[in-house]
């Protein structure tokens, strides 16, 4: 990571803050504190979407070439990628050429995503840490979806992981965000709904994000009986 010592202290204590408001704040964390990458993000608008592309209403046609898909949930397509160990000058200079943008995490180079219902993810949550089984940061979304950390490569070997379990047959609301996907992270809004928020925080004890393997079966369970 780029950040001084100084300037992690400063981060820590809140001292540094000044300034530094919202998504801009939480960008200078995330790259400097948890190194992950950040993507400044479109916001909903009262006419769609901050990108400017016409909207298109989920489960409808495809519509016009270009038509906007995911109004206020997806990258800036002119917005750089804030790379990981990116000091607090270059995020401020990223995010003061887009003032009102949202946070999106890329997914799949730190972290892959397992994703279930919201109800279903708290319970699993609750288990896996009564459990003492290791845990990364876990985001609760508006639409009711309940995002867990994990190490990369899930999305890849989820399948494989469910044959393995006895979960392939069973018809699961679990699916993995790998390379390709991004997530919207606190305290941003998505798709005008509300704000994003966190069911558990980045942890500075954790190593990192545990592998799918180790919260996949809690999470299986917790899914199937919400299902039912």
């Amino acid at each position: 990571m780029n950040f001084t010592i100084g300037g992690i202290r400063d981060i820590r204590s809140g001292s540094w803050r000044r300034g530094r408001t919202g998504e801009c704040t939480a960008a200078a964390e995330f790259t400097g504190l948890w190194g992950w990458d950040v993507v400044p993000g479109a916001r909903a608008t009262a006419n769609g979407c901050s990108c400017g592309r016409p909207p298109v209403a989920p489960g409808s046609a495809p519509g016009p070439p270009g038509a906007c898909r995911a109004p206020g949930a997806h990258p800036l397509a002119t917005a750089p990628v804030v790379p990981a160990g990116a000091t607090l000058d270059e995020v401020t200079r990223v995010w003061a050429g887009f003032p009102h943008a949202t946070l999106m995490l890329p997914v799949g180079r730190t972290f892959d995503v397992l994703e279930v219902g919201e109800t279903a993810g708290r319970r699993a949550l609750v288990r896996l840490e009564r459990m003492g089984l290791p845990l990364g940061p876990v985001v609760a979304t508006p639409q009711g979806r309940a995002q867990f950390l994990v190490a990369p490569g899930a999305a890849v070997g989820l399948p494989r992981l469910l044959y393995r379990m006895g979960w392939d047959g069973a018809a699961l609301d679990l699916r993995a965000l790998g390379p390709g996907d991004h997530i919207t992270a606190p305290p941003s809004d998505r798709g005008g709904l509300g704000p994003v928020r966190w069911l558990r925080t980045p942890c500075w004890r954790t190593a990192g994000p545990p592998e799918a393997r180790l919260v996949l079966g809690v999470l299986g369970h917790a899914a199937h009986r919400s299902r039912r």
